[in-house]
């Protein structure tokens, strides 16, 4: 496995990538579009097929994940790519890094819980105001759970 940064050689690729996982390139949090194709970040590759992505976005000292994929769960790689970050985030002299998810998201949330990250905020009913923006937001997530609300993590460094 190698890791490499988002940079403009891989970037049509990484694009791909994400309207394949997400089904768009474009993602609402927090009531806002957020343009995934201009974001940084990591990706993994092995033998040249890419295994993980994580984006992020860096405003003020916070670091926000915006996006993680891993294709092959329960080897290291989504641990990998975040650990990337906070790595980054603590170079640059970030505050924190935070993330959203939802509350379908089971997995994530145990997921970053497990890595030190802290349940901070509930955002109630945000996934039924995302799809006044992106009325491609399906009712149901995971584990036919209602989709709608936006719960944030954030881990200080």
């Amino acid at each position: 496995m190698e890791i490499e940064k988002i940079s403009t050689e891989n970037r049509k690729e990484i694009n791909d990538f994400i309207f394949k996982q997400w089904f768009s390139t474009d993602m609402v949090v927090r009531g806002k579009i957020i343009d995934m194709t201009t974001l940084d970040g990591f990706v993994v590759y092995n033998n040249g097929e890419i295994l993980g992505l994580i984006t992020y976005k860096i405003e003020s000292a916070e670091c926000e994940i915006m996006s993680l994929d891993s294709l092959k769960e329960k080897n290291g790689i989504g641990t990998l790519l975040v650990d990337k970050v906070i790595v980054l985030a603590r170079k640059i002299e970030c505050t924190k890094v935070k993330l959203i998810t939802t509350n379908d998201n089971l997995n994530a949330m145990g997921f970053y819980q497990k890595r030190g990250f802290d349940m901070v905020n509930i955002y109630h009913n945000a996934v039924e105001d995302a799809r006044k923006l992106k009325p491609s937001i399906p009712l149901m997530g995971e584990y036919n759970i209602p989709l709608k609300h936006e719960i944030e993590f954030e881990m200080y460094l």
